[in-house]
């Protein structure tokens, strides 16, 4: 039978239909509805295709549950895995921070691959391994080998994702390689004055170059696709690396050809408004884009190291930055003790952690929540991390001596409510903190400490006097974060709590244990974590503390004293979190390590 022919015959709306009316992901009368309706569907897709529509877009375009019950629609995943399982193909989802870009880009001319829908994804063995949605195309899998001079290795993945590496990644390796090309071409070229007029060295390409528009285009469209939180671009001797970090962990993406580093850079300064003829001292900057409808703030930080300037893009996400409370992963109690801290008229709440614990995400949610058309919020940031127009933002700007301190004093003229330091790092930020609460205004700001307790330790250490620390301070909330288990391949299991006391976790239960793991599927890369989760110690500053609260103050009385009061520990609200199977126990180990 020929090719074509036997393709029709698997990818027709009766076969497909009845794979999946086989495999329970589809009702017989839903299933003739489609039908009935496909004609119609068809043509509305067809309008934003640029290849065929098929009954598996059709079905996949209409978001139905799936029919066996289980969570989850019957996506365009769900359908190719059925097919792929019935054909005897395995499957595999694309992830693309595990593809070589370079495998994926020099094997199959772009028109090729785009034509035929045939990705190469790996080379091991002598073996390409090439997803396609269609494996039974053979007359293409024998011209990739003749191509290749490798044999080849065919699995099953949806269309939608081939495209869209495709897209991607072909965009981004034209790019990069003509922008490369461009530099490498001799800055002078005395055979053809023409071409020198045109050449331009290194140094002197314009940040607007198309092919350098382009590439960081691509890089800040993936980022915003895997998640990332933050894009590193580290030069180094012969290279330039390209890391995402994604749920709290760095990832390698791509190495870039040294000789582009400084045009990428460049064209990241531009976008940020920074200095592109300063490359010796650091810069910050900040770019506002979009992802879908949403606007995204994107904070840019250079840095020259020993091969030249590296480049930190933070991305500022609101939907991560603005949160509701009871989302953020306060227990019922230490809800219900923080809103008693931010609904007090004045005093001072500190949020405390290290850097990456979520305390911007943290201070920006409560601000939201008690924000109202009859109350006036200001906020000293630096720098401003996410514009909000519900508050008053002032950004840090020492070169014009405009810092935490010196502002504080303004801003108690501008009639505030509520004020929100950025960061209380000196003993004169603390006075005017202190100061403002003492005149009737609640005071949030944030400390680098390790858990709640030692905030007031830190407060004594910068100077300000136990008598003003008694009179303002209302309540302390510590944080970090911990990865959560992935919520479409999380299984139980159990562990002896033997076991974890063995390793230093103490969790109050005897016997075994039912805990939860991720297996490690697409959608959370293998790792078995999706998305992240914040473990919190909230402290309210009682009475019995304040009396404690002198020159002399010992650490251990404090912590020991809050905790007879109820406060639950970062380890205990981490090990609760552990046994309600939202987090691992090396989940807890890892950001709890060096506490009790």
């Amino acid at each position: 039978m020929p090719i074509s022919q036997k393709s029709n015959r698997l990818f027709s709306a009766k076969k497909v239909f009845s794979i999946l009316i086989k495999n329970k992901l589809l009702g017989k009368a839903r299933a003739l509805e489609i039908l009935s309706k496909k004609e119609a569907i068809r043509q509305h897709l067809e309008k934003n295709h640029s290849q065929p529509v098929t009954i598996i877009d059709i079905i996949a375009s209409l978001n139905l549950n799936r029919a066996d019950g289980l969570s989850g629609q019957l996506d365009e995943d769900t359908i190719f895995q059925a097919l792929a399982a019935e054909w005897k193909v395995p499957y595999v989802k694309i992830d693309p921070l595990k593809l070589d870009l370079n495998v994926v880009t020099t094997t199959l001319p772009r028109s090729f691959a785009m034509k035929h829908l045939a990705l190469p994804i790996a080379v091991s063995d002598g073996h390409l391994t090439v997803a396609t949605p269609n494996p039974f195309n053979s007359e293409v899998m024998e011209d990739i080998a003749r191509a290749s001079d490798l044999k080849i290795k065919t699995v099953v993945s949806s269309k939608s994702d081939i495209i869209k590496i495709i897209n991607e990644f072909y965009g981004f390796k034209r790019s990069i390689v003509a922008a490369e090309h461009q530099f490498a071409a001799p800055s002078v070229d005395l055979g053809n004055l023409e071409q020198y007029v045109r050449l331009k060295s290194a140094d002197e390409l314009p940040s607007n170059d198309q092919h350098v528009v382009n590439a960081v285009n691509h890089l800040l469209s993936h980022a915003f696709e895997q998640r990332a939180s933050d894009i590193h671009i580290e030069p180094k001797r012969d290279k330039s690396l390209v890391r995402m970090r994604i749920d709290g962990v760095l990832h390698m993406i791509y190495e870039l050809p040294k000789n582009v580093h400084s045009a990428v850079i460049s064209r990241i300064k531009n976008l940020s408004r920074m200095d592109m003829a300063e490359k010796r001292r650091p810069q910050d900057g900040r770019i506002k884009t979009d992802k879908g409808d949403v606007e995204i703030e994107i904070r840019v930080s250079t840095i020259p190291v020993a091969f030249g300037e590296k480049v930190v893009l933070r991305i500022m996400d609101p939907d991560i930055l603005f949160q509701k409370l009871d989302k953020l992963g306060f227990t019922d109690q230490d809800l219900a003790r923080y809103d008693g801290f931010i609904n007090r008229p004045h005093g001072i709440v500190l949020v405390c952690g290290p850097t990456g614990s979520g305390k911007s995400t943290t201070l920006y949610s409560t601000l939201r929540k008690i924000a109202t058309p009859e109350i006036n919020i200001t906020t000293v940031e630096d720098p401003i991390e996410m514009v909000h127009e519900s508050f008053n933002q002032i950004g840090v700007q020492p070169a014009i001596e405009i810092t935490f301190a010196t502002i504080l004093r303004n801003i108690l003229r501008q009639d505030p409510d509520i004020i929100m330091i950025g960061e209380m790092r000196d003993l004169e930020t603390a006075e005017n903190a202190v100061q403002a609460a003492l005149t009737g205004h609640l005071v949030l700001s944030t400390l680098h400490t390790n858990d709640a307790p030692s905030s007031i330790t830190r407060l004594l250490d910068l100077g300000v006097p136990p008598f003003l620390i008694k009179a303002t301070l209302v309540g302390i909330l510590s944080q970090r974060l911990v990865r959560k288990v992935c919520s479409k391949c999380r299984e139980i299991f159990e562990m002896d709590a033997v076991e974890l006391k063995a390793m230093g976790l103490q969790v109050g239960r005897t016997g075994l244990l039912h805990l939860a793991r991720g297996k490690g599927c697409p959608r959370c890369r293998g790792t078995g974590y999706f998305g992240r989760t914040a473990i919190l110690e909230v402290l309210p500053y009682s009475e019995a503390l304040k009396k404690m609260t002198n020159p002399a103050t010992d650490l251990e009385s404090l912590s020991a004293k809050a905790r007879q009061e109820g406060m639950v520990t970062l380890r205990e609200n981490a090990i609760e979190k552990l046994l309600n199977g939202e987090t691992t126990y090396q989940e807890v180990l890892r950001v709890t390590w060096g506490q009790e």
